[in-house]
C-alpha cells in the first residue's frame, strides 16, 4: 500500500518532506493547518500511509463515528471526540499517552474548517501533561507540499508557545484559502 499511496500523491503532483524524523519518536502529536477541507482528511490518510506513519492515529467530531460510517472510521484509525460538552479530553488523552510505548495522534489546531484567528489549546496541554512533542505539519496547497516541521517542546511560556506554533501557519494555503490560519 505504500507504494501505491506514494505514486498517487506523485501524480496529484503533491510532495512531502521532513516524516523522517518521526520514525525514530515514540510518542507525539502532530498539529495539521491550514484545515479548510474535507478534503485534508483523504489528503492526510495518503501521506500517513506513504510516509509510514501507520502508528498515527486522528481525532474526529464524534458525530462521524456514528453507525455505519463509524465502523470505517474507527478502522482508519480515529478516535471520536464530543465537542458539545466537557469532557476532560485533555486529562484523557494524557492518560492514553502515559499508558502506551509508542502512541502518536494528528490534530487540527484550529478545531474546525471555517476560519479561526487562534488555534485550540487542547493539543498544547495534552503534550505538556504526557511529555510529548508536538510536530506542526503544513498542507499547503498552494505549493502541493506536505511539510513536516521540527519537534516543539512546550515551555513554560504558554503565549510564547501558541504565538510561535501559529507562526508556522501563517501564509500556507488551504484548499479553501478564504478560511486560511
Amino acid at each position: 500500500m505504500t507504494w501505491i499511496c506514494r505514486l498517487l500523491l506523485q501524480l496529484m503532483g503533491w510532495k512531502t518532506s521532513g516524516f523522517e524524523q518521526m520514525h525514530h519518536l515514540k510518542k507525539y502529536i502532530i498539529i495539521v493547518a491550514p484545515h479548510t477541507s474535507n478534503w485534508d482528511f483523504p489528503l492526510g490518510l495518503l501521506v500517513r500511509k506513504a510516509c509510514r506513519l501507520d502508528k498515527v492515529k486522528y481525532l474526529g467530531k464524534s458525530s462521524l463515528f456514528r453507525f455505519p460510517l463509524g465502523i470505517i472510521f474507527r478502522a482508519l484509525g480515529g478516535y471520536p471526540v464530543e465537542r458539545n460538552r466537557s469532557t476532560n479530553l485533555v486529562q484523557s488523552y494524557v492518560n492514553i499517552f502515559n499508558a502506551h510505548d509508542n502512541f502518536a495522534i494528528v490534530m487540527a489546531p484550529e478545531g474546525t474548517r471555517k476560519k479561526v484567528e487562534h488555534f485550540k489549546t487542547g493539543f498544547y496541554f495534552i503534550a505538556k501533561g504526557a511529555g510529548i512533542p508536538i510536530i506542526p505539519c503544513q498542507f499547503d496547497f498552494g505549493s502541493h507540499e506536505v511539510k513536516f516541521l521540527p519537534p516543539f517542546i512546550p515551555s513554560e511560556d504558554e503565549k510564547k508557545d501558541m504565538d510561535y506554533l501559529e507562526s508556522l501557519f501563517k501564509g500556507i494555503k488551504g484548499k479553501n484559502s478564504e478560511y486560511n490560519f
